[in-house]
C-alpha cells in the first residue's frame, strides 16, 4: 500500500476546496485536493457570485472572466397577487447595494467558475496540483502527542481510488441530469471493492474538510451540526423560457394567492433559473427509532420525514410554476437541469480539531438558497483559512493565528443561518399570512450582507480593536473615520505617480499572501510636519531596526513579506518622483527599481479620479496608516508618524516570527 507526505490535504472539490487550492498554488505550499466524485463536470449547483467574491477574483488576477461570461444584475422586482389573485408588480429596486462595490451580483454555472479556478491552480502551480478522482477518504486518524510539532504530520488519512462507475452519482426521477442525489440525507456512495493498491495512506500537517453538507470529515472528527430542517420543500429549474412574463431577465420575487413562491435568477447564455414552492412532496415511510432520527439531526441528517427524491420531476416542478406565474405563460424551449431541497438551517458546532483539521464551507453552515451566499460564504471561508495555514507552513507567523479561523467565520456562519431564517420563512409563508412590507424589509435590511462586503471580523491576534469592541457596528479609528478595523478594504481610484495612469488602489493590492501597509502622508508638499514624518518613516523602514527588515529572508526582496505603499495628497504637477525616501521607491537586488508603489490622490489628466481622502475619511492635513492583513481585510490603523510605526511594529511582533 502507497504511503506519502503532504502540507494540506485538501478533501472535496467544491467551492471552499477549489478556494483553498487557489490560496495555496499562489504561495507555494505543498498541497492535494481530492475529490469522490468522478471526473465529469456537472451543470446546474450553485450560480451566485456576491460582489465580495467578485472582488478576490479580481485580486487573484481573472476579475474579467465574469465580466465576460456571467449574467450580471443590476434590477430586482416585487410581485404580489391583486384584489383578483393575479400577480402583478409592486416594486422595482436596484439590485444589491449601490455604491458599496464596483462590481455586481452576477450569476453562471457554477461548473464554470470551477474552470477560472482550475486555470488558477495550473498555472501558479506549474500544473502539479490537480483535482485527484475519484478517490473516497476512508479512515482519518490525529495522533494527538504530536500536534505542537511543526515539523510532524500528524494527520493520518486512509484513501481509495474508486472506479468510475462507482464514483457517478445516483440521478433521480429523470433522464434530465439533477442535484437530487445531493440536496436529501446522504450522498449515495456506491463503493466497489478494490485492490490493495487502490489504497494509500497519506500523512497530513493539515487536512480540510470541503466535503459538503454531510461531510464525512465532520463526522470523522466528531463535531456536531446545530439547527432544524423545515417541512418546506423548493425544486429548482434551469430553463430558457418561453413566456410574456414581462420581467423574466430581472431578479424577482413572486408570491402568489395560493400557489406558492418563485424567486427568478436571469442566468448566462438565456437561462433563467426559478425556484419554485413546492407544497405537495412524497416522503419515505419513517422507519427510524426516536434516537436514530436525533443521532441523524446531529450528524446533518434529516431528522423529520424523508422527502422522497425520486417521485420529483422536472414536469411536476414546471406545473407548479406556471400556476404560480397566472395569468402569465410559461413554456420551456429547453431543460438544463433540476432540483429539490428542503429548507433547513444549521451550524456545526465547531470548524476545527486541535487546529490541524478543519472544516469549511457546507461542512459548517447549510441554508436556503434564497440569499445566494452557499457557495460564496463557502469560497470566503478558505479565502480567510489557507493563507493563514501558509504564513504558518512557511515559518512565518505563530500557530495562535489559526484560532482565528473558527472566531471569524462561524460569527460570519451564525449571522447568515439567522439571515437565511427569515427569508425563507416570508418565502414560503403566504400573502395573506405575512406581511409585504415586512418581507421587503428583510431584504432591504439584509441587501448589505447578501453583497458580502459588510463582514466584520471582530478583534484578535490579528485584528487590532480595542478590547470589548461590539463587532455588531464597524469601528473606525478618528483618522480613517470610513475604514472599519476587521472589514474588507474598499477600493478608490488613485493615480500612479510615476506614469500618471488611473489604477483602483484594490487591484495594486493583490492576493498573493504579502501584508500591506498603506501611508497617507497627506499633502506634505505643502506642509514642512508631514514632510518631516514622512522622512522619518523612510529613514526608520529603511534602518537595521526596521520590523519589515526583521521578518523577512535576507535573500528575499525586501517586500516579499510587508509591502509598503503610499498615496499622498499633494498636487500631482508640483511632486518630484526625487521627494519621496527610497524606502517606498526600493531598487531590487537585479538593481531594477519599483516605480509602482506611490500613488497620487490627484485628478487624472485622462478619467475621474481623486477623492480616495474623503471616501476614507482621513483628514489631508493628518494624513493615516493602514495595515492590512493577505485577505484584504484592515487590522490596523495608527497614525503616520514614528509612533504610529512603532504601534504597527508592536502589532507584528505578536503573531510575526523573526526570519
Amino acid at each position: 500500500m502507497q504511503e506519502s507526505k503532504v502540507d494540506v490535504l485538501i478533501i472535496g472539490a467544491g467551492p471552499a476546496g477549489y478556494m483553498a487550492a487557489s490560496w495555496f498554488a499562489r504561495i507555494g505550499i505543498n498541497a492535494r485536493i481530492i475529490d469522490k466524485r468522478s471526473t465529469k463536470i456537472f451543470v446546474g449547483q450553485a450560480d451566485g457570485l456576491q460582489p465580495r467574491v467578485l472582488e478576490v477574483f479580481q485580486s487573484f488576477g481573472f476579475g474579467d472572466r465574469p465580466l465576460k461570461d456571467a449574467s450580471i444584475g443590476y434590477e430586482a422586482c416585487f410581485y404580489e397577487p391583486d384584489a383578483n389573485g393575479k400577480i402583478h408588480r409592486v416594486g422595482r429596486k436596484p439590485e444589491g447595494v449601490v455604491g458599496i462595490s464596483r462590481f455586481h451580483g452576477s450569476v453562471i454555472h457554477q461548473g464554470r467558475i470551477e474552470t477560472w479556478l482550475t486555470d488558477f491552480i495550473d498555472e501558479w502551480s506549474n500544473g502539479k496540483m490537480k483535482v485527484e478522482r475519484p478517490i473516497l477518504p476512508e479512515t482519518l486518524e490525529i495522533d494527538e502527542s504530536q500536534i505542537s510539532n511543526p515539523d510532524a504530520y500528524p494527520v493520518t488519512v486512509g484513501v481509495k481510488k474508486l472506479a468510475d462507475n462507482d464514483a457517478e452519482p445516483e440521478q433521480y426521477g429523470s433522464k434530465i441530469e439533477n442535484g437530487l442525489f445531493r440536496q436529501f440525507d446522504w450522498d449515495q456512495d456506491r463503493n466497489g471493492a478494490v485492490p490493495a493498491e487502490s489504497r494509500e495512506i497519506i500523512h497530513a500537517k493539515y487536512v480540510l474538510g470541503c466535503d459538503g453538507a454531510h461531510s464525512w470529515v465532520r463526522s470523522q472528527i466528531g463535531i456536531n451540526v446545530e439547527g432544524e430542517t423545515t417541512d418546506y420543500v423548493w425544486g429548482v429549474l434551469d430553463i430558457v423560457p418561453i413566456t410574456d412574463f414581462p420581467d423574466i431577465r430581472k431578479r424577482c420575487s413572486i408570491h402568489s394567492a395560493s400557489d406558492g413562491s418563485i424567486m427568478v435568477i436571469p442566468r448566462e447564455a438565456g437561462l433563467v433559473r426559478l425556484y419554485i414552492q413546492l407544497k405537495k412532496t412524497e416522503h419515505i415511510p419513517e422507519t427510524r427509532s426516536a434516537e436514530e432520527r436525533e443521532n441523524d439531526q446531529k450528524q446533518g441528517k434529516t431528522a423529520g420525514p424523508r422527502v422522497d427524491r425520486s417521485k420529483i420531476t422536472p414536469e411536476a416542478i414546471l406545473e407548479t410554476a406556471r400556476k404560480i406565474f397566472a395569468p402569465y405563460t410559461l413554456d420551456v424551449a429547453e431543460t438544463q437541469w433540476f432540483t429539490a431541497y428542503q429548507i433547513g438551517q444549521r451550524v456545526a458546532a465547531k470548524f476545527q480539531k486541535l487546529e490541524r483539521v478543519f472544516i469549511a464551507g457546507d461542512a459548517c453552515h447549510t441554508h436556503s438558497p434564497k440569499a445566494g451566499q452557499g457557495m460564496n460564504v463557502s469560497m470566503m471561508d478558505t479565502y480567510n483559512l489557507a493563507w493563514k495555514i501558509g504564513h504558518v507552513l512557511n515559518g512565518l507567523a505563530k500557530p495562535d493565528i489559526l484560532s482565528t479561523y473558527e472566531q471569524e467565520r462561524r460569527k460570519v456562519a451564525q449571522d447568515l443561518i439567522e439571515y437565511d431564517f427569515k427569508l425563507s420563512r416570508l418565502f414560503s409563508g403566504k400573502p395573506g399570512e405575512i406581511s409585504t412590507d415586512a418581507f421587503r424589509e428583510v431584504i432591504d435590511n439584509g441587501a448589505a450582507f447578501a453583497t458580502g462586503c459588510s463582514v466584520n471580523y471582530d478583534g484578535s491576534i490579528i485584528i487590532n480593536k480595542p478590547e470589548g469592541t461590539d463587532s455588531t457596528i464597524p469601528y473606525n479609528s478618528p483618522l480613517a473615520k470610513n475604514v472599519p478595523i476587521g472589514m474588507r478594504f474598499a477600493d478608490a481610484k488613485v493615480v500612479s505617480q510615476c506614469d500618471g495612469r488611473p489604477w483602483y488602489l484594490n487591484d495594486r493590492i493583490p492576493s498573493d499572501g504579502r501584508w500591506r501597509i498603506i501611508l497617507f502622508p497627506s499633502d506634505f508638499k505643502t506642509n514642512v510636519s508631514l514632510n518631516n514624518q514622512l522622512l522619518d518613516i523612510g529613514a526608520y523602514l529603511e534602518s537595521s531596526d526596521s520590523f519589515i527588515k526583521r521578518y523577512t529572508p535576507p535573500t528575499e526582496k525586501i517586500d516579499s513579506i510587508i509591502e509598503v505603499l503610499l498615496v499622498h495628497a499633494s498636487s500631482i504637477d508640483v511632486v518630484e518622483w526625487d521627494d519621496f525616501p527610497h524606502a517606498f521607491r526600493p531598487r531590487y537586488q537585479d538593481r531594477r527599481m519599483d516605480y509602482w508603489k506611490i500613488y497620487a490622490d490627484s485628478e487624472s489628466l485622462r478619467e475621474i479620479s481623486g477623492q480616495a481622502y474623503e471616501k476614507y475619511g482621513i483628514d489631508r492635513k493628518v494624513g493615516a496608516l493602514l495595515v492590512l492583513r493577505p485577505d484584504g481585510y484592515v487590522a490596523s490603523v495608527t497614525a503616520p508618524n514614528t509612533e504610529g510605526v512603532s504601534q504597527v511594529a508592536a502589532f507584528f511582533d505578536r503573531f510575526l516570527i523573526p526570519l
